[in-house]
């Protein structure tokens, strides 16, 4: 089978010899020349910053490369948490076609509207299958861009997150082929390819979907006509004495993307934060703006609950994209929470080992960070403590499907 992809996570500091050696090895396991790389790299890469993009364009022969800094780094199987190093990917997309764009704080603020980001981009919502878009906080409203992104580009998924550094430390970088960006970078997948979602955001639904009745602004009020902080300790007394162990600063507020669904499960709402909540006022506040008639069910966050939705995830996406389809993925793409990995799993390597597990061998590259972003529903979303994943594979014909 030809080699659409090709990754490697390369551990330790900078190291020119390193770099051009790894660019060179994965452009040759290539079937073809690449059509993108990316690449992500640990803080203290930053002053070598421009010096590895252009030993990765020149020696892998990549034509658009795109990227950031994290606080930590993954690979095919493999998560650094700590420590230097780079994770590099290259993809050969036969029938497809990469276009990298960047833009700034100022382009955001002077938005007028989705035709400012088609001129903008030169790109129209039904040439694009989806957006990989890594974005410097430091210097850029994430939270704007995205929604502004999501006007111009419906229900195209958008994939990556927020850039990192180490603990303490602010800076964050984003890249652009061979220089260091200042606000978002993004890339347009385009043609012959299928791009595929497994956004697992590590929470358990708990207690029951109630519908909000009361809210103002970012405060939960009432829930099904009673006081929102009264459901909440009704759902925590509910809890076994394990679970209430666990949930000390892991209960979250969960709001259903579609409120068309007859019964409610895992992956059906966006997880949010709880920020406060007060016992006098009934009063619940949430990083969200809940609507009332919208449905909320509060969740739980655990090891178990987030390994077993991971894993459920990839199982769904692994049966549904088969050998005998012509669908099994040739990349992925992960950005990962930095509040994941042996904090929450006790043990190294978790989302990248499971993804090695359903998609062996599948070249893999990625990053953590305190933010990331990924599709619930028909929208992309920032998350946090999440698990997102953008799988590349062929697109698959009107005949085999």
């Amino acid at each position: 089978m030809p080699a659409f992809a090709a990754s490697r996570l390369v551990t330790g500091p900078f190291d020119e010899g390193m770099v051009r050696e790894t660019a060179v090895q994965l452009r040759e396991q290539l079937n073809g020349k690449p059509t993108f790389g990316l690449v992500f790299v640990s803080s203290d890469y930053a002053d070598k910053a421009t010096e590895v993009l252009e030993l990765v364009r020149v020696y892998g022969h990549v034509p658009t490369l795109l990227g950031c800094s994290g606080t930590g780094l993954a690979g095919q199987a493999l998560e650094q948490e700590e420590g230097s190093g780079f994770s590099l990917l290259l993809v050969s997309m036969p029938g497809g076609k990469a276009t990298a764009v960047s833009f700034t704080q100022d382009d955001v603020e002077g938005s007028i509207g989705p035709d400012f980001w088609h001129a903008k981009t030169g790109i129209k919502p039904r040439d694009v299958k989806a957006w990989l878009a890594f974005l410097n906080p430091q210097v850029f409203n994430t939270e704007a861009w995205l929604k502004q992104w999501n006007q111009a580009y419906p229900r195209v998924p958008i994939f990556g997150g927020r850039a990192g550094g180490v603990p303490g430390d602010p800076e964050a970088w984003v890249f652009c082929d061979d220089r260091v960006a200042s606000g978002g970078v993004a890339l347009a997948l385009e043609g012959e390819i299928a791009v595929h979602a497994v956004v697992s955001q590590g929470c358990k639904p708990i207690g029951e979907p109630l519908t909000v009745t009361q809210a103002e602004r970012n405060v939960l009020l009432t829930l099904g006509s009673r006081p929102a902080y009264e459901v909440l300790s009704d759902v925590y007394k509910e809890l076994s004495d394990a679970e209430r162990e666990q949930a000390r600063g892991h209960l979250f507020a969960g709001l259903a993307v579609s409120e068309y669904l007859e019964e409610y499960k895992r992956g059906d709402f966006l997880v949010r934060n709880i920020i406060g909540a007060d016992p006098k006022s009934g009063a619940v506040a949430i990083n969200a703006l809940p609507r009332v008639g919208q449905t909320l069910q509060y969740q739980l966050r655990d090891s178990q609950a987030a390994s077993d939705e991971l894993r459920r995830l990839l199982r769904a996406q692994a049966a549904a994209l088969t050998p005998a389809l012509d669908s099994v993925p040739y990349a992925g793409l992960l950005c990962t929470c930095s509040g994941r990995g042996r904090g929450l799993f006790r043990r190294p390597n978790h989302d990248a080992g499971l993804i090695n597990e359903f998609f062996p061998g599948l070249p893999l590259a990625g990053f953590s960070s305190n933010v990331q972003i990924g599709p619930v529903g028909e929208r992309s979303f920032e998350h946090s403590y999440t698990a997102s994943l953008a799988l590349l594979g062929p697109a698959v014909s009107a005949k085999k499907e």
